[in-house]
């Protein structure tokens, strides 16, 4: 080698290893933050042992818009890539706002955002804003990448960001309570006060009717109403001269559950509801534009068609009731056996899926022939009367045995013979009316009597539970879920074979039935239908099982104390409370899957883990137990502050279980009742119960909830908190080091002290 190249080559080595040592002062030296972005939540450890300190002397509580944004994020689709993830902002989070009631619940916001994060091939994260402009600002800091809410287009935001094409066209409306004042003419405002949502672009509406009527005497009053349209409602009804602003699919979408209000006079012009993006985020806009365009369809009118009429609108429709396996809300989820079914259907054929909610009161099939959907399912026998009517049923999409259920207070119903002298009370429309009759005519001495139409399957087991209706027919399935939260229901004899169970359609309509069985065939053969039926049929085992351990003063309460302890210390729980949380929850299972999904210790839905900042799997007991704890902390912060500590915790808790919209149901339909909206034991928890009723849950915002559930929930975990604080110290100023505990050297509520009465915890799907 030549002496210029041997230096040439030493020159290259040079700059390498310069390279490199530049690089490693790089890494070693404290970069200079921006004061405008938010800190990482990365720290070296001798920082974590100075926060750990900082920590111990006072609990630092983390706000909830702070636990789920931890980067910011100006630029287009390309550097959003980057992340992995795309962050939508809302004013709910990821969880549904109420529930759909005559909706293409396919495109409602979060299940659209949730799609294209899909086709993007990022994970969404949501982000929960206060206001529609604590949303705006929070876009245009960075903080969230797109806004995926029904946001007003105005001249004044599109200066400031972008819009997507339009979801929808709306007007604004006057709204106001059955007492309030005359609404049906603008001009004719008089001494009124417009109440309306702060930071919310209607205040623009608002000053200009002030402004127009100067001699008129209206006023206007901001509230924070965090996205719950009830609370506005609430308000106005209050006071008889208040009167609402709100946009008109709002206002039908509060008329659906609630009587106590009046629509009255268009107040704006019409404006476009859309999607906001950041500006000089081309890329991004465009393909938000390009996949809004080709999923955007309108939810169909009353029709009488068939399979090529189906495909041409782009959505099927499916009648239902809003029940405990059919379709519901839960934990910001929608979900039900048969609507889990409709949605894998409408998805195979690429179609939307249209869900309408009938009213208890009425006939399935009398909605079906006058042409208000395509099909219908909600527990359906296959019987010959419906056939007889102009109907045709699908194939069976599952079987289930008649069953008598009947009270712990009166003699069991073990066979057939046993219903002479008994009186049974069945839901009206069901077929076990006729299965009733048909015990009749065969000589069994039996009381029939058809409950009002009102009256849920759920309501008649309440009612059998409470003593005051001596037995009912039910479908076996759906008898053990209720018997595993209700205890004083009693199973008795089943009646005949199992009789199966399909999807009604009309007569006229071969072409979608055809479809419907072909389906039906294959997705029965699936794991994916073996999972939906356990969930919604077959009471989960492991959490109705009893535990013999002993609870024995001195010793661990759990395997995982002292995880439990530091993340309880950090968001200021009682760590005892969480240690009984977590073995309703799990029975310290740390591999625990609920049959609906929850994972870990402390069962998280996957899609709340993911908005904590702990993405799913949960099985670790460590991430577990901080996702749970940082989720119940998040659920807490929610409600309001000069709450009692104590009724907010259960609170808390009741939220944790069923979804904090049930709860807010609950405080409203309490305060309607004359209890106490505040107190949960004797007062929420009573309403609580109430709205598996259906002349209360079709008035409530987040409709049908299994609310004995929720209210055995907190009475089990805070017997067992009491046991606990009977055994354990509160000290956890001193934790111990982390050690291996033997494997039964936990406590469980087995045995508890004297005087303390805990019921071994019972859980069933929702």
């Amino acid at each position: 080698m030549d002496s210029e190249s041997t230096t040439i080559h030493l020159n290259q080595w040079s700059l390498i290893l310069l390279t490199v040592l530049l690089l490693v002062v790089a890494a070693c030296t404290e970069p200079e933050r921006d004061s405008g972005v938010a800190e990482s939540v990365t720290m070296s450890a001798a920082e974590a042992q100075d926060a750990d300190k900082q920590a111990r002397q006072l609990p630092e509580v983390t706000p909830a818009k702070e636990q789920q944004v931890n980067y910011i994020e100006t630029g287009d689709l390309r550097d959003i890539r980057k992340h992995g993830t795309i962050r939508f902002v809302n004013l709910t989070g990821a969880s549904e706002d109420l529930l759909p009631r005559d909706d293409v619940v396919s495109l409602r916001h979060f299940e659209l955002a949730n799609k294209l994060a899909k086709q993007l091939k990022l994970e969404p994260k949501w982000i929960k804003a206060e206001t529609p402009d604590d949303a705006v600002q929070m876009l245009i800091d960075g903080q969230a990448d797109v806004i995926a809410y029904n946001l007003t287009v105005t001249d004044a935001r599109e200066e400031i960001i972008d819009f997507t094409v339009p979801l929808r066209h709306s007007r604004l409306v006057l709204v106001t309570g059955p007492e309030g004042p005359d609404i049906s003419d603008a001009s004719k405002l008089k001494d009124m006060e417009f109440v309306i949502p702060d930071g919310s672009s209607i205040k623009e509406t608002a000053e200009q009717l002030v402004a127009e009527n100067p001699n008129a005497n209206l006023t206007i009053q901001e509230i924070d109403i965090n996205g719950n349209r009830d609370t506005l409602l609430d308000i106005i009804n209050g006071k008889k001269n208040r009167v609402a602003i709100l946009e008109d699919f709002s206002a039908q979408d509060l008329r659906n559950y609630r009587d106590d209000m009046r629509i009255g006079a268009d107040v704006s012009e019409v404006q476009n509801i859309a999607w906001g993006v950041r500006k000089n985020s081309k890329r991004l806009h465009t393909t938000i534009d390009n996949f809004l365009t080709r999923n955007l369809v309108k939810s169909q009118e009353e029709r009488i068609t068939d399979w090529k009429g189906i495909k041409k609108s782009g959505v099927i429709r499916l009648l239902t009731y809003n029940g405990p396996t059919t379709y519901f809300l839960w934990k910001g989820v929608l979900m039900g056996f048969d609507y889990d079914l409709a949605q894998a259907f409408a998805n195979k054929h690429k179609l939307q899926l249209q869900v309408i909610v009938v009213p208890y009161e009425e006939d399935l099939a009398d909605w079906l022939r006058a042409g208000r959907g395509d099909f219908a399912g909600a527990e359906l026998n296959i019987t010959s009367a419906r056939e007889d009517q102009g109907m045709v049923f699908t194939q069976p999409y599952v079987e289930s045995t008649d069953q008598i259920v009947s009270g712990e207070g009166s003699p069991p119903i073990t066979q057939i013979q046993d219903l002479n002298g008994r009186k049974l009370t069945l839901r009206a429309y069901s077929s076990f009316i006729e299965t009733a009759e048909t015990l009749k005519e065969a000589g069994i001495d039996v009381d029939i009597r058809v409950a009002p139409p009102d009256i849920s399957q759920s309501q008649i087991f309440s009612l059998i539970a409470d003593g005051l209706v001596d037995a009912t027919i039910s479908h076996s399935g759906r008898a053990k879920i209720e018997a595993s939260v209700q205890p004083e229901l009693v199973l008795g004899t089943l009646i005949g074979d199992p009789r199966p169970q399909g999807w009604m359609v009309l007569r006229q309509n071969w072409h979608l039935i055809q479809n419907l069985n072909k389906f039906l065939r294959n997705y029965r053969k699936t794991d994916q239908y073996k999972q939906q039926y356990q969930a919604y049929f077959e009471p989960n085992k492991r959490f109705t099982q009893r535990v013999s351990s002993r609870v024995i003063p001195g010793e661990n309460l759990s395997p995982y104390d002292e995880l439990v302890k530091e993340s309880a210390f950090k968001y200021d729980f009682d760590w005892r409370m969480i240690v009984a949380q977590m073995w309703q929850e799990s029975n310290f299972n740390p591999k625990a899957v609920s049959p609906v999904g929850a994972q870990g210790l402390m069962q998280v839905m996957p899609a709340t883990a993911e908005e904590m900042g702990f993405p799913p799997p949960l099985f670790e007991p460590e991430r577990g137990i901080k996702a749970g704890v940082k989720y119940m902390d998040w659920v807490r912060d929610r409600f309001n502050p000069a709450l009692p500590t104590v009724n907010k915790l259960w609170f808390t808790l009741a939220s944790y279980n069923a979804g904090y919209g049930h709860l807010l149901d609950a405080q409203r339909l309490a305060e309607q009742l004359g209890l106490d909206p505040n107190v949960w034991f004797d007062n929420v928890e009573v309403a609580m119960l109430k709205l598996a009723q259906p002349q209360y849950f079709k008035r409530a915002r987040y409709g049908y909830v299994r609310g004995s559930e929720p209210v055995q929930y907190v009475r089990n975990i805070s017997n067992l908190y009491k046991a606990y604080v009977e055994m354990m110290s509160d000290d956890v100023t001193l934790l111990p080091p982390l050690r291996r505990i033997k494997a039964k050297s936990y406590c469980a509520p087995g045995d508890v002290p004297e005087g303390v009465t805990h019921r071994a915890p019972s859980y069933s799907s929702p």
